[in-house]
């Protein structure tokens, strides 16, 4: 009898996909028809243990020979191959070639050739979705408020306050900043909201309890870098805030896509300073449908009384 499996699709870390294909008795991806990748440039830029190639290789039949032709000239139909609809053969048409087939997702793909070239591609088909290389969800606002440095632990404060305790990422530019941060604000008493610090120096162990609460309500405000950016769905989430302004326009796209996710709106917010506001220019350039409008604090009696406290 031959070995059968219940699985239709497998959703894995690389890691825990090479563990599979090292240690798991009887584990195969030889009959694998679909490879989806997400994050891709993020995947091909961590080596993962070599997982890519191991990965490609392993859903090579035994007999690599996909175009073996018999005496008569006739081109043989290895069992693990398949013949697509015309509009999915892009130069294979007439002719048998491997069934897998590779889809790559990223909200900003690399296009490095180098890089590209680990993922085997044939007669690859691009799907963008809009003219230019970045896009925003077509539900996310973008805001910019203008705040001096001295003030700007305060705007956040009423930011926060204004957006009456709903759950929001602030993101720092480095995993010190957002410890200052987090310790500025806990000289605060009786804020508001509730927050909590996300960096890459805790234990995993921590991240994901503190991650849990922010899920659950627990707490309302997230500070972290940017590894808060990538591979983090939290259900709800209607605000991303730039504490301090991300340096390339692919780092924008990644902390703004936290929110206004699956057809949902969210907002993104971004202090800057009076010198930094031509960089605004710079993300509506490089970003399709991307326009920032400006966000005024409407609660000044409680910047005043903040300032006075500290």
């Amino acid at each position: 009898m031959e070995p059968q499996t219940k699985v239709d699709i497998l959703v894995a870390t690389p890691g825990r996909l090479m563990d599979h294909i090292k240690m798991t008795k009887g584990f195969s991806l030889e009959h694998l028809q679909y490879l989806v990748v997400d994050e891709t440039d993020r995947m091909l830029r961590e080596a993962y243990q070599s997982w890519l190639p191991t990965v490609i290789q392993f859903t090579l039949p035994t007999n690599q020979d996909h175009f073996q032709d018999d005496t008569a000239g006739r081109t043989l139909l290895h069992p693990l191959t398949t013949i697509r609809r015309s509009g999915v053969e892009r130069g294979f048409k007439g002719k048998c070639y491997p069934r897998l087939a590779k889809i790559v997702c990223s909200a900003t793909l690399t296009q490095d050739p180098s890089k590209l070239s680990q993922l085997e591609l044939h007669h690859p088909l691009l799907l963008n979705s809009g003219k230019k290389r970045y896009r925003i969800p077509t539900k996310l606002e973008s805001y910019k408020l203008i705040c001096t440095s001295n003030i700007k632990p305060l705007c956040l404060i009423v930011l926060l306050q204004e957006l009456c305790g709903e759950k929001c990422l602030v993101f720092t530019k480095s995993v010190d900043d957002s410890h200052r941060l987090s310790t500025f604000l806990g000289f605060f008493e009786e804020l508001p909201f509730k927050f909590s610090k996300f960096s890459s120096l805790q234990r995993e162990s921590t991240r994901r309890k503190t991650l849990a609460a922010f899920k659950e309500g627990k707490i309302d405000v997230l500070i972290g870098s940017d590894i808060m950016a990538r591979g983090i769905h939290i259900d709800g989430l209607k605000y991303v805030i730039n504490y301090e302004m991300p340096q390339y326009v692919k780092t924008y796209i990644h902390r703004a896509g936290r929110t206004a996710r699956a057809g949902e709106s969210g907002s993104c917010f971004t202090l800057l300073g009076n010198k930094q506001i031509e960089y605004i220019d710079y993300i509506e350039f490089g970003v399709d449908n991307c326009y920032y409008w400006d966000f005024l604090l409407t609660n000044a009696s409680t910047m005043n009384h903040l300032d006075i406290c500290f």
